[in-house]
Order: C-alpha cells, then structure tokens, then sequence
C-alpha cells in the first residue's frame, strides 16, 4: 500500500486554503499517511547544535548535538520511507512560512539526501506541492516577480531532490477579505475551484499508479 507524508505549514488551524485544497487530495488518497502539522507544532530552526551533528563524531555529541541529530534522523527517516509526498504551504510575506523553512533545513543533507552521495534516496518519487497566495504573480501582474514561493520550493524538490513535483496553486486568496480586491472575488473563486479539482484529480491519478 503507497505512504504517503502529508506536511501541513499554515499557522491556521481554521480557514486556511493551503490546509483545505490538501484535505480534497487527502480524500482521494487509498494509502497510509505520515502526517506533521509545522503549524501545530513546528520544528526548531536550524542551529549550531544540528549543523555540528553533521560533521562530528556521534561518539563525542553534547547532548544538546545527541538531541539535534536524533530529529534531523526521524525527520528524514519520514522523508525517504515515503512512497509520494504532500506540501501544503501558504505564502507569508511573498515568501515560505519559516517553519516549512526550518523543516527543509533539516532534511537537505549534503551526503544524506543531497550532494556527495550521488542521486537523491527520494529522486522519481511523485509529490504535490499545494500553494495558496494571497495575491496574483503571474506575467503582467503589479506584482510580477514577487513570488518567493513557488520557484524556490520547485528547485528544492524538483531540482535538488530530484521529485516528480506537480504544483497546485489557488492564488488571490485575500479577495474576500480586502476591500481593495473586491473586483477580483470572482476570479479568486475560480482559482479556489480550479485548485480543488486538480488535489481531486490528482489523487485519482496516484492512485492508480
């Protein structure tokens, strides 16, 4: 039966669209789930203590070294014994929630998942990467190029992880809540539901992988 780990990284517990569209995809998925919620509980940003980990001898940790590197190993034990993945991940600040940050800076191990050691444990398998913005960022938009989202966690997962990355992005989010964008309700309820339906349709097409 595939696993899958979902990572949920909004700080909402309530209405937040990135945590929504990967619940549809959620409901179309027939496997096992590995799930951290960096919202609910984050893991802790990356310090001297996980970085000396890395290099150093484990017969010589500090306890503070022994305790750095036991998560970085549980985190990427989640990581490679899963079959696909699911990223859920808000833009805050035209950039990712620094928790999906941290969490990243615990699993891109040169040796371990990137570099040294040749290809990637994880490279071909398929993993969805489920965006919500706030805005629009596309060519032509008043905020074209803004987006720090979207292309750095593509290079993160396709390129230096080497995933078969498929990306999912409901945009204009912030419509119903700010006046300046009420013109564009409209077209932020189309990206919602065009969002939804391609977590469900991709679902289905894991499925029957």
């Amino acid at each position: 039966m595939p696993h899958l780990l979902h990572i949920d990284a909004s700080a909402r517990a309530e209405g937040s669209v990135s945590r929504d569209v990967a619940t549809t995809f959620r409901q179309g998925w027939t496997g096992t789930v590995t799930y951290r919620d960096l919202g609910a509980a984050p893991v802790p940003h990356l310090g001297i203590d996980a970085i000396l980990s890395r290099s150093l001898p484990a017969a010589g940790f500090t306890p503070e070294q022994r305790a750095a590197a036991a998560l970085q190993d549980t985190l990427l034990d989640e990581l490679i014994a899963a079959d696909a993945y699911l990223f859920a991940v808000p833009m805050y600040n035209y950039g990712v929630p620094s928790t999906f940050k941290s969490w990243i800076d615990h699993i891109l191990i040169v040796g371990r998942t990137i570099g040294a050691s040749g290809e990637s444990p994880v490279a071909g398998r398929p993993a969805t990467l489920v965006l919500s913005k706030g805005g629009a960022y596309g060519p032509g938009t008043p905020k074209e190029g803004w987006d720090f989202v979207e292309p750095y966690l593509v290079k993160v997962f396709a390129e230096i992880l080497g995933l078969d990355l498929h990306v999912i992005a409901a945009e204009l989010t912030l419509a119903d809540t700010t006046p300046a964008m009420h013109d564009l309700r409209g077209l932020a309820a189309d990206s919602l539901t065009a969002a939804h339906e391609s977590a469900r349709a991709r679902a289905r097409t894991l499925a029957l992988v």
